[in-house]
């Protein structure tokens, strides 16, 4: 029993580390150069797009990273594969802070990404969802959780910094936190027990990995490339109408706060009905939403629906990668989330530079949404064969989440 009450308690540090590592590596990577558009185009003359660049070639890096570490991490260990995460991570901020180069910029950013996010995002979710051999739904969608606070929360807090430290001072404050936050709490991230794994494997997919993982791949591509609009675009869209950073930052943080509840909640929504299910509902208001965004022009506009779209949306990467989880087998899992989320970051990185040019060859951002709710489109259509092809020959769907319990 007191083994059991041991494990119990291991396996959620083990969540609130990954929610926390997430929150400031991804929550940089994925969305925190956002507060830093402007800054930089008014200090160093650089466009819109050759800005939204350095965020692109951070997620082409996830994307390199996420395939190669995910095989990686199954041989030498989580805890290992956290370390050069964060080292990776803090140094490329303190670096990026003294470039003077646009290239030195693309270059660091890259390699962040490969051995940063990419080292640490599919590999940490694989982890947290081994410690879980019953419903894994909730745990993720905890963790997942983290990421949104970093997502709002980065954003937000840089504004503050480079409104008091200049860009570069900012990158640099956030080395160090990367440092002194992160570092100690490697040391609560581990392996889960071989039982949990073993017990996990007994559970086959639903369908064979070799139609699963392609289709997961296409999906999630459009379906990153349409959340890349809002996470990448919302702070200097509501600029655009001459409101400061600092509360443009507030919309971001207030819209990603409210994605926290939203990836808790969908976490149990994809063990209530199934995590296909989950997305196809998150996808939809995602696809919806992205669009929306384009009609207002106020900041209480822009605070109302950004409160409801940060809730609706934030069900996608939850359900996804519990998804992922449920049709891949558990021994190769790490690889197989790994390859998935590649396309994952290909997307953001298409999305969001694909916004920027938008912008700059018309003065709007109404194509560029536009153009990521047609992304959205395609992901559901996806979604929806995945969701038939799972249907057993005779016989009533069966609820994906069930593959989860022991």
């Amino acid at each position: 029993m007191a083994t059991l009450t041991l494990e119990s308690s291991r396996r959620w540090f083990v969540v609130g580390s990954a929610a926390l590592i997430l929150a400031l590596v991804m929550g940089t990577l994925v969305n925190g150069l956002t507060a830093f558009f402007i800054p930089m185009e008014s200090a160093e003359g650089w466009g819109r797009s050759e800005v939204a660049a350095i965020n692109s070639l951070g997620l082409l890096g996830l994307a390199v990273g996420s395939v190669v570490m995910g095989f990686v991490a199954d041989r030498i260990g989580i805890r290992a594969i956290c370390v050069i995460a964060v080292i990776v991570m803090g140094a490329s901020l303190l670096l990026t802070a003294q470039a003077h180069a646009l290239w030195q910029i693309y270059l660091i950013f890259f390699i962040a990404g490969a051995l940063g996010g990419g080292a640490l995002f599919a590999p940490l979710f694989a982890t947290v969802g081994n410690w879980f051999p019953g419903r894994a739904g909730l745990a993720i969608g905890i963790a997942a959780a983290g990421q949104a606070v970093g997502q709002g929360g980065v954003p937000f807090l840089s504004a503050f910094l480079i409104e008091h430290m200049g860009w570069r001072g900012a990158m640099t404050a956030l080395g160090i936190a990367i440092f002194a936050v992160l570092l100690p709490l490697v040391a609560f991230v581990r392996d889960a027990p071989r039982l949990a794994i073993a017990a996990d494997a007994t559970q086959a997919p639903p369908m064979a990995a070799s139609v699963a993982v392609p289709l997961l791949s296409a999906a999630v591509f459009f379906c990153c490339a349409c959340m890349a609009l809002p996470l990448m675009h919302l702070m200097p869209l509501i600029q655009g109408f001459c409101i400061p950073a600092t509360d443009a930052g507030g919309v971001m943080l207030a819209m990603l706060l409210a994605a926290i509840l939203g990836r808790v909640g969908y976490g149990k929504l994809c063990d209530a009905i199934g995590p296909l299910q989950s997305w196809a509902v998150a996808s939809l208001l995602q696809t919806v939403g992205v669009l929306a965004f384009t009609q207002f022009t106020s900041l209480q506009g822009f605070w109302f629906f950004g409160v409801i779209y940060g809730f609706a949306y934030a069900g996608v990467m939850t359900s996804l990668l519990v998804s992922a989880r449920a049709l891949t087998p558990a021994h190769r899992r790490g690889a197989f989330m790994g390859i998935i989320l590649s396309f994952a970051w290909l997307g953001h990185a298409f999305g969001g530079y694909q916004g920027a040019v938008t912008f700059d060859r018309t003065g709007s951002y109404a194509n560029g949404f536009m153009i990521g709710s047609v992304a959205g489109a395609l992901n559901l259509i996806i979604v929806s064969i995945l969701l038939l092809l799972a249907r057993p020959p005779i016989g009533p769907m069966p609820n994906l989440a069930k593959v989860q319990r022991s």
